[in-house]
């Protein structure tokens, strides 16, 4: 049977800003898998990643440090698989980087005994391979990027019998050639079921759409939108979030 996914992404702004805010903005997202960019990359970044994902009640499922990439997961969903790729560098230019979780709606059932309780699939079995990225501020890294990402996420999919759904920063808009390249091989989630706001950025007067949810074209686009505009999402990052609600399953 087909069941809500939610999925959303947000640019975390290497947690410089508000981070008691930037904690309730990701509870508030009620969000079953999170991509997050600039997330901690130093100084005891494990431990601070999984301690923001904790107050969200979620939980990190990939453990990559390059590039500032993650994907977060909530109760909702198992990860069945997480994987972390070093993009290609380019010379003088950041490193960026693909984090990749496998993951299952789920249902928990009570168990007895003090033990774990036990799940069993809410989608008959249907996953997604849910991508984090970030792309760059040059135009040629962008473009060579997202054709590097969907050739990753792709592959992914076919070993896991999953459908691809990418969360990220684009860094540009739809007209441009990165974007382009991204909506011709999946569905721009927002463009396809846009549910309210649509610019994210900058968090202080947005007006451009620079971050993006896509989705496969056989997994359906219930709804789509920037879900938090109030004061703690402008306190907590330079961006705001953007949320799609899935359909898994059949």
């Amino acid at each position: 049977m087909a069941v809500p996914v939610r999925v959303a992404t947000y640019n975390l702004h290497g947690l410089r800003d508000d981070v008691a805010a930037l904690a309730r903005v990701i509870a508030g997202l009620r969000a079953d898998v999170l991509c997050v960019q600039e997330a901690l990359r130093f100084g005891r970044w494990r431990a601070r990643r999984a301690a923001l994902a904790a107050r969200a009640g979620l939980a990190v499922a990939t453990h990559g440090r390059v590039g500032g990439v993650a994907v977060l997961t909530g109760p909702r969903v198992r990860v069945l698989h997480a994987e972390h790729h070093a993009l290609r560098a380019f010379r003088g230019l950041e490193r960026r980087a693909l984090a990749v979780a496998v993951v299952e709606p789920v249902r928990h059932q009570g168990g007895g005994g003090g033990g774990d309780a036990a799940v069993r699939s809410e989608s008959g079995g249907a996953r997604l391979a849910v991508g984090s990225f970030h792309l760059d501020l040059d135009q040629a890294a962008r473009t060579y990027h997202a054709a590097e990402i969907t050739a990753i996420m792709e592959d992914v999919a076919a070993r896991h019998g999953a459908s691809v759904v990418l969360g990220g920063d684009v860094n540009e808009q739809d007209h441009q050639p990165a974007w382009r390249h991204l909506a011709a091989r999946l569905a721009d989630c927002h463009a396809e079921a846009p549910a309210g706001g649509g610019p994210t950025f900058p968090a202080h007067g947005p007006h451009l759409r620079i971050d993006a949810v896509f989705a496969a074209r056989d997994t359906p686009v219930v709804s789509c939108a920037v879900p938090a505009t109030g004061s703690d999402a402008v306190r907590a990052s330079d961006h705001f979030p953007v949320v799609a609600e899935l359909r898994v399953g059949h």
